[in-house]
């Protein structure tokens, strides 16, 4: 599972168990300042954000050359490009100096950060246990933009990326340059992008405005897909290794750097 629906709404795991562990640590704070009247909150808020922003510097540093290019595309933290460690590492250092100087806020900051990394930890792997980890490449069969029925085991062989988009999106279309460049510079990798839902002459007048050219741009429009790999929301990229079995899945856009590191893990 790689993202919870809340009304017509598709929140990725990642971001719903980040908030659930910020909400856990707040309300730890807030029992102390309601029973102990200690008030841990500035600390506590300060272990947030500056473990969020030594997350994001972490990511950036990592893949700096992805952002090179556009160095505003940095603090575009849509991407969700965060080193986890990183930040909580950072976090932990500050909540560390605050109980030195502050005795008082030791037993608080420390509830606050043993609730909100278990809470992170429990979402995350409950996510994971009823997720599609290891789910083999659905079988169903596809249209090319000529009209021609394609299987999509026929293009397995080799690992494989697989896009859900649609022309009506506007992340599908700011991430389709990227993932077309991966494409030319990947041979060894099958890309696939399915379309959900349109025809082949919005698709073909999109790419043709557009100036893409891609391979494998196949055309789901009973949906197919999606419900076969349980996708809630566009675009999902889904990642198999060279045997057909999902090894990684990412609803949302991906930027240059986070492509990058997916397939890098890939291979």
């Amino acid at each position: 599972m790689d993202a919870i629906n809340i009304g017509p709404l598709a929140l990725p795991v990642r971001v719903l168990a980040a908030l659930a562990a910020i909400g856990a640590a707040n309300l730890t704070v807030l029992w102390w300042r309601r029973r102990r009247q200690i008030d841990a909150d500035p600390a506590l808020w300060q272990m947030i954000l500056w473990g969020f922003v030594a997350a994001r510097a972490a990511f950036v540093l990592k893949h700096f050359e992805s952002y090179r290019p556009d160095p505003l595309s940095m603090l575009d933290i849509r991407d969700g490009g965060f080193v986890a460690f990183a930040g909580l590492l950072v976090a932990f250092a500050i909540g560390f100096e605050h109980a030195r100087r502050a005795p008082a806020l030791r037993r608080p900051l420390l509830g606050a950060s043993l609730a909100g990394v278990a809470v992170w930890a429990g979402t995350s792997f409950a996510a994971f246990a009823g997720g599609t980890a290891n789910a083999p490449l659905p079988d169903v069969a596809l249209k090319r933009l000529d009209g021609a029925e394609v299987a999509l085991h026929a293009l397995s062989g080799k690992p494989m990326v697989v896009n859900l988009w649609a022309t009506w999106c506007p992340p599908c279309r700011r991430e389709m340059p990227a993932l077309g460049q991966a494409q030319a510079a990947h041979p060894e990798v099958a890309f696939v992008f399915v379309n959900q839902g349109e025809d082949g002459k919005t698709v073909s007048a999109y790419l043709a405005g557009q100036g893409l050219k891609l391979d494998n741009l196949l055309l789901d429009a009973s949906f197919a897909l999606a419900r076969a790999t349980e996708t809630k929301g566009y675009p999902t990229t889904l990642f198999y290794d060279s045997h057909g079995k999902l090894v990684a899945r990412h609803m949302g856009e991906l930027s240059p750097a986070q492509l990058r590191e997916r397939m890098e893990a890939l291979r």
